[in-house]
């Protein structure tokens, strides 16, 4: 992958206060019309949002935009998005990295994923914690904001841009998930963006998206999650052992919160030879994000905000941590690493 040494490793830590002209103006003066951009996500909706927006932003100015997705898609809301809005979305393979002139991630951090740290970025646009240093010739994180996409809406208004159906129907399907339907952190900027893109969304594909939820093959793990479930004062915890989807976590840890008197929810399995912990709680005790960090940090990929947070941790270093490969002994690391670190 080629990269322009005189841009590489400027160290701009988290944006400035500047208008958003001059912010659309300064992410754009790093492209040419040369350029083949590739903008790498983890497809979640508000990252296929954002990207989506990067890909217009970019259009007749640069050769070529990519929105490569670093994992297949398969929580099944996700699935319906991208099927029935036809999204451009490829799936980026190691071989074909190399003809990229310029690189972006946007909804994310070179930190948060092995496959992100491989790249030296042009431009990292995210709405997440900076808990790391990033280093990129432009880079534009705020994370008061509620939403990825709340940020790109700007930078469409700036380049006087009417979001299509398409893109307006991503963007807001991104912003109604991140801040889970204004419930969760959310502010005047995320509201307003939400107001200007909804008449030109397609709010009957948005409908079918939002219920699309599971499939009947995955009806069997929540008949297991109820079995397994271990309660502990106002903690749930469950261990599903191998899954066929990350993403059929996250569905029944937020299945378990639905409980009364369940204030933390915290479920986990092994897929693709991690173990996947996905953590929702009810955001005005503790914060999710930064205890999974304590908990998980050290051997794995951890992370996320108040109420929501996830930690992936490679199965060859849990097993020099746990000792062996046991339901038992997984659920019993899980469940002394979140009690020793509150």
């Amino acid at each position: 992958m080629t990269m322009d040494p005189s841009n590489h490793h400027k160290n701009t830590s988290t944006s400035r206060r500047r208008s958003r002209k001059d912010a659309l103006r300064d992410f754009l003066s790093h492209f040419q019309s040369k350029d083949q951009v590739l903008i790498t996500i983890d497809p979640d909706p508000d990252a296929i949002g954002s990207a989506l927006a990067v890909k217009r932003l970019l259009w007749h100015r640069v050769q070529s935009t990519t929105i490569g997705i670093i994992r297949p898609i398969r929580r099944l809301n996700n699935q319906t998005l991208a099927r029935l809005l036809k999204l451009p979305l490829v799936q980026l393979k190691q071989c074909e990295l190399s003809k990229y002139d310029r690189c972006i991630v946007v909804d994310g951090q070179p930190h948060h994923n092995d496959f992100f740290r491989q790249f030296s970025y042009t431009a990292v646009i995210d709405h997440h914690p900076l808990n790391s240093p990033v280093e990129a010739p432009f880079v534009d994180i705020r994370p008061h904001y509620g939403a990825t996409s709340t940020i790109f809406s700007e930078y469409l208004k700036a380049a006087g841009i009417k979001p299509s159906q398409t893109l307006a129907t991503a963007m807001l399907y991104g912003i109604k998930t991140d801040t889970r339907n204004f419930e969760r952190h959310t502010i005047v900027e995320d509201i307003e963006a939400f107001r200007s893109l909804f008449n030109s969304a397609n709010h009957n594909v948005l409908r079918k998206v939002e219920i699309s939820d599971l499939s009947i093959k995955e009806l069997k793990f929540f008949h297991k999650a109820v079995e397994r479930k271990h309660v502990v004062r106002d903690r749930v915890f469950v261990h599903l052992d191998e899954v066929t989807s990350a993403d059929i976590l996250v569905e029944i840890a937020e299945f378990f919160l639905k409980i009364h008197d369940i204030s933390w929810s915290i479920v986990s399995g092994i897929f693709e030879d991690s173990l996947i912990i996905v953590i929702r709680n009810d955001g005005y005790r503790k914060d999710a994000g930064k205890l999974v960090r304590k908990a998980f940090g050290g051997i794995g990929c951890a992370g996320g905000h108040t109420a929501m947070a996830r930690a992936e941790i490679p199965m060859e270093k849990l097993i020099q941590v746990v000792g062996k490969r046991s339901s038992t002994a997984i659920e019993r690391y899980i469940r002394k690493r979140m009690s020793h670190t509150e």
